[in-house]
């Protein structure tokens, strides 16, 4: 089992392999369709982010979260967040890649060719990137790993559809497309 933290470190990528078992700790950023379109709207006209892409973890993920003043997590308490599928995203993840050295993305389900190209385009071009798959169905158990709820942007698009910003704590996940292009979904036809 390999140990990784975010904000991450673009060695400790380099080293993971498609199928490692990874424990993933550190600041882990949620993003869903929505988001991921209001992230390309900034990158194409130039705007600069709230939050840090590069060497950061995006994570595919709706979160169930509720206000409770009383509860340790800056006032939140999250409930529920588990793994979006992926591939929804394949469109705006080739995009986003082209804006960073470094990224681990998380979801369920893997992602497409066009996605897995990019990710070994940024290993050509000296940095890493990973895909790291975490199981459906275990929304309730993953929130168990999250030790605190930073900060949430774009709240603007509902619940589901902001970007939260989780700090975790061991959280065990799989390398499912590697820096080298390495994909543990290359017999999917999940892609256009």
């Amino acid at each position: 089992m390999f140990k990784l933290e975010s904000p991450l470190d673009k060695n400790s990528l380099l080293r993971l392999k498609v199928g490692d078992v990874v424990q993933l700790s550190g600041i882990v950023l949620t993003a869903r369709d929505k988001a991921h379109l209001r992230i390309i709207e900034h990158l194409r006209g130039g705007r600069e982010l709230p939050f840090e892409l590069n060497k950061a973890v995006v994570y595919h993920c709706g979160p169930l979260i509720k206000r409770d003043d009383n509860f340790s997590l800056n006032g939140w308490k999250v409930i529920a967040a588990g793994p979006t599928t992926s591939a929804r995203m394949n469109e705006c993840t080739v995009e986003l890649l082209d804006h960073v050295e470094s990224i681990a993305i998380m979801g369920k389900g893997g992602m497409g060719k066009s996605v897995v190209k990019a990710i070994s385009n940024i290993g050509e071009k000296g940095g890493a990137a990973v895909y790291l798959a975490v199981t459906g169905g275990t929304g309730a158990l993953i929130a168990k790993s999250v030790k605190n709820v930073k900060t949430v942007y774009w709240e603007d698009l509902g619940m589901a559809e902001a970007v939260w910003v989780f700090e975790l704590e061991n959280l065990n996940c799989i390398v499912g497309i590697d820096s080298r292009g390495n994909s543990l979904y290359s017999l999917s036809n999940s892609d256009k």
